[in-house]
């Protein structure tokens, strides 16, 4: 039966899951970083506050969870998998422009790389790489470890990494995707959109998860 508490405690689980706070899932979202205090579940009067479908909406995109794993939490199934962790490949944004990490499809390859525990929606292709300086923020910031997925489908307004032949590694916003390049919105308003031919994009993977 749906009910108040397990809504919320869905939340939390699903928070839980993703590493975040109630706080840093609500920000992750779009919303105030105060909307799923514990403060705010109750009225003035000691009525019950229940979040709305729209910010439902938003935390289950935010983080890329279904709406299945979502109800998966009211209904009180699937708590342990928050504790479920997988060991993915890690390397820090600086390295990963260099040579020799990365095969011809974007996945990792070769030596150097460190291993991270992350949370079991991480595959067995995914990897992680670590921002490092604040080129990224306001949305990502120093230290934060952003999951990859290669060969996962892009649309517009997906985060992504993009590798240049270059040899230049970079984490935007893709706003535009033709035959002939791409368009790439940043994450940071400092620094400037990227409009990159094909031919001199080396991968392009999706960011699917990241820690705050």
């Amino acid at each position: 039966m749906l009910s108040h508490d397990r809504v919320w405690a869905a939340i939390d689980a699903l928070a839980e899951r993703y590493s975040l706070s109630a706080s840093g899932l609500a920000r992750r979202a779009g919303l105030d970083s105060t909307a799923f205090n514990k403060s705010k579940r109750l009225s003035s009067d000691g009525r019950p506050r229940w979040p709305s479908t729209e910010s439902l909406a938003k935390i289950i995109e935010a983080t890329g969870a279904s709406l299945e794993e979502f109800t998966g939490l009211v209904e009180g199934r699937g708590a342990s998998a928050a504790h479920q962790r997988r060991a993915v490949p890690l390397l820090g944004f600086a390295q990963a422009g260099a040579g020799g990490f990365f095969d011809d499809a974007g996945y990792p390859a070769g030596q150097g790389w460190d291993l991270v525990e992350l949370p079991a929606r991480a595959t067995e292709t995914s990897y992680a790489l670590q921002v490092q300086g604040d080129s990224m923020l306001p949305l990502y910031r120093n230290g934060d470890v952003l999951i990859v997925e290669p060969g996962a489908p892009t649309r517009k307004g997906d985060r992504v990494v993009v590798k240049t032949t270059a040899g230049e590694v970079m984490a935007k916003v893709l706003d535009r995707q033709t035959v002939k390049s791409i368009v790439l919105v940043s994450l940071n308003p400092a620094h400037p959109d990227r409009d990159i031919l094909t031919h001199d994009i080396e991968w392009m993977a999706r960011i699917v998860w990241a820690s705050q």
